[in-house]
């Protein structure tokens, strides 16, 4: 992997830290069942990203109020929580919190920038303990658009203090690279979710399995450099 050169560090959350995305194609899968929509896992996995209430507006047009559609949005990821609570320990994606740790240790500015709603943020964060290591965290009740719009991205870096470009975006998703793509920086994607082939005609920078090996190197420019 050629060294990439930062200055600050995006993080997505769900399906980059923690390797979730499953339960959540899964209580999707559920909940459109029981709103009378017979998606298959794989159909789920191809359609459903985003913001949940833009999911669900684009699913459903106005079928539902703003009221039912927050309501709806919420069972959802209450599902998620219950489901994935007795998992999350053994599902972190190897290395990411020793390359948290290491990063932080080197003062390098971290701040996640997800899809998912705040209680699902803080309920990943805190499990992992690393909110403390976190100058900031963006969810999607503070964003008016979501993936592949950059805004997530844009907010993360504003709250870390580091111009957008500057900044190294860790991601899974097909959405979450071209959001990064769309920020003008350079991506990393764990292919946790995705193959390889998914993403043609996105710019990644390159593509892991997983965080281990990576390091952070002090740059001579003040910044750092991603390397292995």
């Amino acid at each position: 992997m050629t060294p990439i050169p930062f200055k600050g560090i995006l993080f997505d959350l769900d399906g980059t830290l923690v390797d979730n995305m499953m339960v959540h194609h899964r209580a999707w899968q559920r909940k459109l069942g029981e709103l009378g929509l017979d998606y298959s896992l794989d159909r789920v996995k191809a359609e459903i990203h985003g913001v949940n209430l833009e999911i669900l507006e684009r699913l459903f047009g106005d079928k539902f109020t703003p009221e039912e559609r927050v309501r709806i949005a919420g069972e959802k990821e209450a599902a998620y929580r219950e489901i994935f609570a007795p998992e999350l320990a053994a599902n972190t994606v190897g290395g990411a919190l020793e390359f948290i740790k290491a990063a932080f240790a080197e003062d390098v500015p971290m701040a996640i920038g997800t899809a998912g709603p705040e209680e699902n943020a803080f309920f990943v964060i805190d499990g992992l303990g690393i909110r403390k290591m976190m100058g900031h965290v963006v969810h999607s009740g503070m964003v008016t658009n979501g993936k592949p719009h950059p805004e997530v991205f844009r907010r993360a870096a504003e709250g870390i203090g580091v111009p957008l470009e500057e900044c190294l975006i860790f991601e899974d998703s097909v959405t979450g690279a071209r959001a990064a793509n769309n920020a003008g920086c350079p991506v990393v994607v764990l292919t946790t979710t995705h193959t390889r082939e998914e993403f043609e005609g996105i710019d990644v920078a390159a593509f892991r399995e997983d965080f281990r090996g990576l390091i952070v190197e002090r740059h001579t420019d003040g910044g750092f450099l991603l390397a292995q």
